[in-house]
């Protein structure tokens, strides 16, 4: 890589890690070590990359559970391979079947935005295809976790009075499994108080005896199919049966000799692909200047605008990727591109809660993992006798019957979790991601292009002040983005507003890099309670 690994130009609480035999870095510390066990016990990256996203979904359960989605790129043997873990909506779901109800939209909670959970398929397929160690110990740390309980840490113990605060508004009877798992004592745990969960524990023994069956075709299944049946939701044990994660080829585009690497549709991963393509025929001779910052997020407005209109399930696209990422394309967007600050028509973004990881060893192996309930801790529901809590992506589709993205039976939605991986004349140089709903794209163009266009360590592309475009001309900046940048930017038409840091606000990210001697360089931030476990 091209940075200055001393080269820090922000505030930061942390600094840069190196390592040689291993590296795991995620959000939350316990999870981080765990991966970082399996890798001391013989383990690759990708046994690694399990252990911490299993153990996230109990020591992080704001952000992800058993009942959420996963998408994951492997770099292993000098090629990347894609998995994609999201699932399609229940069978006999419709938009016609919710009108009929007396719905007017998808709601965010509840019943009806539950699509079918990818994320143990996730664990047990990696573990198939890549994993060196039995999938039953890779799951233990996890196991022990929820079995004997955990400290809460400082931010996930925030987030968590969030998500409590928001649900207690609902006294729905579908709810009530909710505050028995995560409110046991009547309130959210305060930062530093255990918190355990012995069914979350049993329900991760099942998954890791049976490699996921009992979660799709078994014992788990059934008590997911009782507890729809007895409140009348759509998702149902055929649905968990039908369900396989997909291996998927990876897109790229090609950013100043750097090949960017996403997921493809239903993934919005294309969303900071499209903004990069169109980016990279501007120069950029400095980081902190308004034209810059203005360029970035036209772009990124212009990319969320046709994705947000085409990006779905991939049966059910009217354009093809390739079409979107070409260069032609991408000169007609770029054209668009002036003084002053445009007015684009996507869908209103919201925000979300993810969980990322990334992890390297020392035979060349890299994972860049994710994993989401979505919304914090997603629809609010939490299967009886499981500890299992529940996504609702479903709450992503369209009620609009014309659009790409409509609710239909069986389709998977647009969906904004995506894990970046950065490559250079076909060798890997490592994982990156930054979760939180619709800040992920901008994200991974912000990281990128700190990393590429300005040579900036990743602790420092980590660290920079960010910027989220938010609807129309609204840009959100963090406290620490320069005030004179901000004033320009309103003078060219952007509506500017200085908001709090917040773990969701701004997204929390991680990376691991690997130079051509072997060395790792990986970065955690500080909105978020990460580390990067080195060996």
């Amino acid at each position: 890589m091209q940075y200055d690994p001393l080269y820090h130009p922000y505030p930061s609480r942390r600094s840069m890690v190196f390592a040689k035999k291993g590296m795991v870095a995620t959000s939350q510390p316990l999870a981080a070590q765990a991966g970082l066990e399996i890798l001391k016990k013989g383990g690759n990256a990708i046994d690694a990359a399990i252990a911490t996203a299993t153990c996230l979904t109990v020591v992080e359960p704001t952000s992800n559970g058993i009942g959420g989605d996963a998408f994951a790129l492997v770099w292993s043997q000098d090629k990347l391979h894609g998995l994609n873990a999201s699932g399609p909506s229940p069978q006999k779901i419709s938009i016609e079947a919710l009108k009929k109800a007396g719905h007017q939209e998808i709601p965010k909670y509840g019943m009806i935005p539950v699509t079918v959970p990818g994320a143990p398929s996730a664990w047990a397929e990696l573990s198939k295809r890549f994993g060196k160690l039995p999938f039953v110990e890779v799951l233990m740390p996890a196991i022990e976790y929820a079995e004997e309980g955990f400290p809460v840490s400082p931010i996930i113990s925030k987030l968590w009075k969030e998500g409590f605060d928001n649900y207690k508004t609902d006294q729905a009877e579908e709810f009530k499994c909710w505050f028995e798992v995560f409110a046991p004592q009547g309130k959210p745990p305060p930062a530093g108080e255990i918190w355990r969960s012995p069914r979350h524990a049993a329900t991760l023994k099942s998954i890791a005896e049976t490699n996921a069956e009992a979660f799709y075709r078994g014992e788990l299944a059934e008590k997911i199919d009782v507890f729809f049946k007895q409140y009348g939701g759509y998702l149902s044990k055929e649905d968990m049966e039908a369900y396989q994660p997909e291996w998927v080829e990876p897109i790229k585009i090609n950013y100043r000799g750097y090949d960017v690497w996403e997921i493809p549709p239903n993934g919005h991963g294309l969303v900071a692909l499209m903004a990069l393509n169109i980016l990279k025929g501007f120069d950029f001779s400095a980081k902190e200047t308004v034209d810059t910052y203005h360029k970035q997020i036209e772009a990124i407005k212009l990319a969320f605008a046709d994705c947000r209109k085409y990006v779905t399930d991939p049966r059910h696209m009217t354009i093809k990727v390739e079409d979107l990422l070409s260069d032609s394309f991408a000169a007609k967007r770029r054209g668009l591109i002036g003084k002053q600050a445009l007015q684009p028509t996507p869908g209103r973004p919201t925000g979300g809660s993810t969980v990322y990881l990334a992890t390297a060893d020392s035979e060349g192996n890299m994972v860049s993992f994710i994993q989401s309930n979505y919304m914090g801790f997603g629809s609010g529901l939490v299967v009886p006798g499981t500890g299992i809590s529940l996504h609702n992506r479903g709450h992503n589709f369209s009620f609009n019957s014309a659009h790409d993205n409509r609710l239909e039976p069986g389709k998977k939605p647009y969906h904004t979790i995506m894990p970046g991986f950065l490559t250079k004349d076909n060798e890997a140089v490592g994982p990156f991601g930054v979760m939180g709903g619709f800040i992920q794209p901008q994200g991974h163009l912000m990281v990128v292009m700190n990393t590429v266009d300005f040579h900036l360590n990743p602790q420092a592309a980590l660290d920079a002040p960010r910027w989220q475009w938010v609807e129309g001309k609204t840009v959100d900046i963090e406290p620490l983005f320069p005030e004179y940048i901000a004033e320009a930017l309103n003078r060219r038409g952007h509506v500017v507003r200085r908001g709090a840091v917040g773990a969701t606000t701004f997204g929390r990210g991680q990376i691991i890099w690997r130079n051509s001697e072997g060395i790792l360089a990986g970065a955690t931030e500080p909105r978020t309670d990460g580390v990067v476990a080195v060996w």
